[in-house]
């Protein structure tokens, strides 16, 4: 529920003048953002199950009475569905694209690097690196430089074509990044047309399906069963890939969120890791079971007060300068070192979660929330307004528990 302030007169607003955000009523969440000698206007909303802020302009050229009429049509939109700053941004790049030029074509690359601009600071650090070295290495030499709209179904399968039958994942990420930036170009005005990109109904009848060539083979779990015999032998062994993989098992994260820890984001009970670490691009807080928090103040980086970006886990090849982040295949190493010959790191999660599901009575909601995993909007909603972190504390504990 956006916060309900006192309705503020506009001779009010014009000594705001602290830092900070001010909320000045009339309108729900909307506030005078102060940053030193510029104020401008933000109105805070929460679209689908995200809360995100929405700038209106700067003040004083948008006046009181005008930022409550922008901040109610706003509101209305997000009422009728519509994502009000995805269409602003939208309004200012078909603005920005009119008064550019007609001359030179737009190419393929050009739009590949306009979408991945627009939704980078949404993902994670490994998923955009991967959108930049499947589209340079296999998309852009044979289409970077033609004009987008004169991609087509040959043009694609030039692509995506020759690895379809070799490396099948990869082709079909590629096919789905390709038919995502068409769709793109599409929108920005620079191609008309079907996109034939697209798989069903067009792409599935001229190519295999991937999973028929090449069938996913998902790495074995630790089963329930053996997993406090694997924890103790793990605790036993020695070195700084020992403890994270420890500390991935008791906080059921993934190995990239773990190997990159800081101290600034361990609190006292929770761990908070920021959107910008996470797959799903939102951040996550995570419940600190008490043999957690004695596993950190045990390590010789521990560093509580300190904080900072120092890691929690840092590779014996750095220095004290420089800290190196340990390798998922250190982790994998040591699973390996303990008898795990088929078992990967990430496969933990999975033997947390069929914990959870045979051995408890934990809601499944609960699990994949302690996971990371996106759960129903409505039941997320609920679970983080209520009681969702301390029943995930509880789930947590008894986790650690099991495997002790």
């Amino acid at each position: 529920m956006p916060r309900q302030a006192q309705e503020l007169k506009a001779t009010a607003v014009g000594k705001l003048t602290e830092p900070g955000l001010h909320f000045v009523g009339g309108v729900p969440g909307l506030a005078l953002q102060v940053k030193g000698p510029a104020r401008s206007w933000v109105l805070r909303l929460v679209v689908g199950a995200a809360r995100r802020d929405m700038g209106l302009g700067p003040y004083p050229e948008v006046a009181l009475d005008k930022a409550r009429d922008k901040a109610r049509l706003a509101r209305e939109q997000v009422r009728q569905g519509v994502d009000p700053i995805a269409q602003a941004q939208a309004q200012r790049s078909h603005q920005r694209q009119a008064l550019q030029p007609v001359a030179a074509a737009v190419t393929f690359e050009h739009c590949a690097q306009a979408y991945i601009g627009a939704h980078r600071k949404t993902w994670s650090p490994k998923h955009a690196q991967q959108w930049d070295n499947t589209l340079a290495q296999h998309a852009y030499p044979l289409i970077g430089e033609m004009p987008v709209d004169e991609v087509g179904l040959a043009q694609v399968l030039g692509v995506i074509e020759p690895i379809w039958h070799t490396t099948t994942e990869t082709a079909s990420r590629l096919r789905a990044r390709i038919e995502l930036v068409l769709d793109w170009a599409t929108a920005s005005k620079h191609r008309t047309g079907e996109n034939p990109a697209r798989w069903k109904g067009h792409l599935d009848k001229l190519l295999p399906e991937p999973g028929k060539l090449a069938p996913v083979a998902h790495h074995e779990a630790v089963p329930v069963g053996e997993v406090a015999e694997f924890m103790a032998r793990l605790r036993h062994a020695e070195g700084t890939a020992a403890r994270a993989l420890e500390f991935l098992l008791l906080t059921a994260g993934r190995s990239d969120e773990i190997r990159g820890a800081t101290w600034a984001e361990i609190g006292k009970t929770d761990w908070t890791v920021p959107a910008a670490r996470m797959k799903a691009g939102k951040e996550h807080r995570v419940a600190l079971s008490d043999a957690a928090q004695q596993l950190l103040a045990g390590l010789p980086t521990y560093l509580p007060t300190l904080g900072g970006d120092r890691l929690v886990f840092p590779a014996a090849r750095g220095s004290a300068l420089t800290e190196n982040k340990l390798t998922d295949k250190a982790l994998t190493k040591v699973m390996r070192e303990l008898g795990q010959a088929v078992a990967v790191p990430h496969e933990l999660r999975s033997t947390f979660r069929d914990w959870a599901g045979e051995e408890t009575e934990y809601p499944r909601e609960l699990a994949e929330m302690a996971l990371a995993h996106k759960v129903g909007d409505k039941v997320e909603e609920a679970y983080r307004r209520g009681s969702g972190l301390k029943r995930r504390r509880a789930l947590m504990q008894d986790w650690a528990d099991f495997l002790s």
